[in-house]
């Protein structure tokens, strides 16, 4: 075990503090097993590292990599009991994505050690439960992680203290911004560029992210779904097609035609890439939640992905105001799709549009708002795009 003492404590020791997401607080730190999911290289690491420097006790802790080769040779369960037997109080699992038959090896350790908290953090597509042999929802307490926010991208990059603002208090216009310092818009376009990611202050973090995708759709998808070499093909040419129509209702028989594959694996597929946050899926209003329901639309899972990989490095407008919104929102909210017009939340139905959009279509609707870009105030019913970057 030492050579995993040693590689925690080394990435304990470069691990920043500087700032810690809001994210940490929304966590009961308190549950016995606590399991964090969300897309690559949004921070859930980094996370782990941060909470375990400021508030565990070392001695009693230890943070290890699911990938790590040690577990060539020894299993999770084994190391967890070896941990407990020495006094260890508290494990941290990171990437357990990575390990095969974590699921039931988790379950093992929950019941066969009683004192041990256990902290363990993987991709998305643990949500979707598909082949855990082990029921972990009585023992587990899970929690997705979102990718920053606007507001979170210029707290990091100005070392601001931006609080969050409600779904009311946006559309009134009541947002914590330094009116006076700079500007919103100012920086906004370059949030929608990179700024979803923490690694968006490294210099190739282009590069990150277009590998981030890359590792997304050709190894953690294929080994999660177990696929084989021709079906994970099948699947990058799908992410291909529908990224190059997006927003985009997916048609099952055309889709199934050009890839030839049939249709009814189509719905699978496009459950795994909204899972894993490539894509993001808006249904009709009092849809089921299973990820298997027909979406209405598709939407890259946020801006920074449609920008990278676009062809030219430039996305429609239209497209980058109702992907950046539904993103957004949908972290606190159950957003659905609108009969009448863009989105629905809660009964108000929103319009999507440039800074000299009208809302024909929602004129007369008592419940109703126009989210506008190039807009720095709102006024009215218009509220700009970027505010609801504040609503985590």
């Amino acid at each position: 075990m030492e050579i995993l003492y040693n590689a925690f404590r080394t990435r304990l020791s470069l691990t920043p503090m500087k700032y810690i997401r809001s994210f940490h607080d929304s966590i009961n730190w308190n549950n016995r097993f606590i399991c964090i999911v969300g897309q690559k290289g949004i921070g859930k690491s980094t996370l782990l590292l941060q909470h375990i420097k400021k508030y565990d006790n070392l001695e009693e802790t230890l943070y290890v990599n699911a990938d790590n080769i040690y577990f060539a040779g020894h299993s999770l369960y084994d190391l967890a009991g070896m941990f407990f037997r020495q006094g260890g109080k508290r494990l941290y699992i990171d990437d357990i994505h990575k390990y095969k038959g974590w699921s039931t090896e988790i379950k093992n350790i929950y019941d066969d050690f009683p004192t041990l908290s256990v902290v363990y953090s993987g991709s998305s597509l643990l949500a979707i439960k598909k082949g855990n042999k082990a029921d972990l929802s009585r023992r587990v307490r899970e929690y997705t992680m979102p990718g920053l926010s606007y507001r979170e991208y210029l707290n990091i990059r100005f070392g601001w203290n931006l609080k969050v603002s409600s779904l009311d208090e946006i559309l009134k216009g009541n947002v914590d911004f330094p009116f006076g310092e700079v500007r919103p818009i100012k920086y906004y376009n370059d949030y929608c560029k990179i700024g979803f990611y923490p690694f968006f202050q490294q210099e190739d973090a282009t590069i990150l992210l277009e590998q981030s995708i890359l590792s997304t759709i050709e190894d953690d998808i294929p080994a999660y779904a177990e696929m084989t070499v021709a079906a994970s093909t099948k699947l990058k040419k799908l992410m291909y097609i529908l990224s190059k129509s997006c927003p985009v209702k997916p048609n099952y028989d055309n889709l199934g035609r050009d890839l030839s594959i049939s249709r009814n694996i189509i719905p699978d597929y496009i459950a795994y890439l909204e899972q894993s946050g490539l894509f993001n899926a808006l249904r009709e209003p009092g849809h089921s939640d299973n990820l298997l329901a027909k979406a209405e639309k598709l939407y890259l899972g946020n801006s920074n992905i449609a920008f990278s990989i676009s062809e030219y490095g430039i996305i429609d407008d239209g497209n980058m105001r109702e992907t950046n919104f539904l993103s957004w929102t949908k972290q606190i909210h159950k957003v659905s799709s609108s009969k009448i017009s863009d989105f629905e939340i809660d009964g108000i139905t929103f319009e999507v549009g440039g800074k000299n959009k009208k809302g024909k279509q929602i004129a007369g609707l008592q419940d109703s708002y126009l989210v506008k870009d190039n807009l720095e105030y709102a006024s009215g019913h218009s509220v700009p795009i970027w505010m609801f970057g504040f609503i985590y």
